[in-house]
């Protein structure tokens, strides 16, 4: 695996990533709205602790998800930063390879 492709790599473990956490927030947000209707209504017991369970299962595990990509990205940039020229050099070798193909 050359230096872009390993950073293509990276860069779709973070896309990866972000979607995870956006995933996450999402179902906490759903979650969320169940236990207020609940609240606002129903008060059943059993809904209001296993979803109190579940929020706080999911929030533990978007924690996880954000720090996990912090890290990544991190590694991801540092990366970058220390391949740039080998990374330019060879996306620009791909675009003269892709205009050859075209033609």
């Amino acid at each position: 695996m050359d230096k872009l492709q390993k950073f293509e790599l990276m860069n779709k473990i973070v896309r990866e990533f972000e979607d995870l956490q956006n995933s996450q927030t999402a179902l906490i947000q759903k979650i969320g709205k169940i236990e207020v209707d609940n609240m606002n209504g129903l008060n059943d017991a059993n809904l209001e602790k296993t979803l109190g369970t579940m929020h706080g299962k999911i929030a533990e595990n978007l924690d996880s998800i954000t720090e996990i990509f912090s890290y990544f990205e991190s590694q991801r940039d540092e990366y970058a930063e220390k391949n740039g020229a080998a990374i330019a050099a060879l996306e620009a070798a791909a675009a003269i390879e892709a205009a050859k193909a075209a033609n």
